[in-house]
């Protein structure tokens, strides 16, 4: 435990040097404003391109706080995704192809140790940049729309982030046995594949972690009650691939030190 505890350490140093703490929460906080500002503003957008019959206008309805909250959550599933693959594709591949994995292992810390202290490491920063971009876009959907339930605003986040989490644990996966865009290219194939069948399939796939993300806009939009235990399949099969991830990441590379 304490050399995965200083493993970690070692991996937050590395995010601080190479600015992953500052830049990706900067990302993060910057698409949380977007959704609400370009939703208060819609009307003078359309109005200012001149394509928009005044008369459509005058018809446009302004979502509300809840809905706005939903698609500003929505965002972290497209351009937050890809910026959290990307930053962590590199993060066993790299060490991997330079050899750094094998150095790390004369020492006395054993393969799961190396794989949860990075997991852990990118747990930090994903709740780091989505606890603030959440926050961020919150505060502009209260000012500018409407009124949120924080508990629900909260509790939504939570379910977003364990989805995010999820692709997050498959990139190391994959980055433990493949370069690293090609885990990241894989991460994301996979990550659409699970949206793609849980929206093509509900009824039979609503047990999958990409349900997470219709069950963080339905409690946003309708409340906790509206769930039940529909919770409970995605929660579960959340956990298990995660820890199928953290297992599969730790065999790998206790077998393949090197690069071939």
């Amino acid at each position: 435990m304490r050399s995965a505890w200083v493993y970690f350490q070692k991996e937050m140093r590395e995010m601080a040097r190479s600015y992953k703490l500052a830049w990706i929460p900067v990302v993060f906080i910057i698409l949380g404003i977007m959704q609400p500002l370009v939703t208060y503003y819609m009307p003078e957008i359309l109005g200012a391109s001149g394509d928009v019959p005044p008369a459509l206008l005058e018809t446009y309805e302004m979502p509300g706080a809840a809905v706005t909250m939903a698609e500003a959550l929505g965002q972290y599933g497209t351009i937050g995704l890809l910026v959290l693959v990307l930053a962590a594709m590199n993060s066993l591949s790299g060490e991997r192809y330079s050899g750094t994995a094998e150095l790390v292992q004369v020492r006395p810390i054993s393969p799961m140790a190396i794989i949860f202290a990075k997991w852990s490491a990118y747990l930090t920063l994903l709740a780091l940049c989505l606890g603030l971009g959440a926050a961020a876009a919150a505060y502009y959907t209260e000012q500018l729309i409407g009124v949120l339930s924080w508990n629900n605003v909260l509790s939504a986040t939570g379910l977003y982030g364990l989805w995010l989490l999820c692709i997050v644990s498959l990139t190391l996966l994959f980055s433990a046995c493949l370069r690293g865009p090609v885990a990241a290219f894989m991460a994301l194939l996979s990550g659409a594949g699970l949206t793609l069948f849980n929206s093509l399939l509900p009824l039979w796939m609503d047990w999958t972690p990409a349900s997470l993300q219709g069950l963080s806009a339905v409690l946003l939009t309708e409340g906790s009650a509206s769930i039940g235990t529909a919770l409970v399949g995605p929660l579960l099969s959340a956990g298990v691939l995660i820890v199928f991830c953290i297992a599969g990441a730790a065999l790998s590379i206790k077998r393949n030190k090197l690069a071939n």
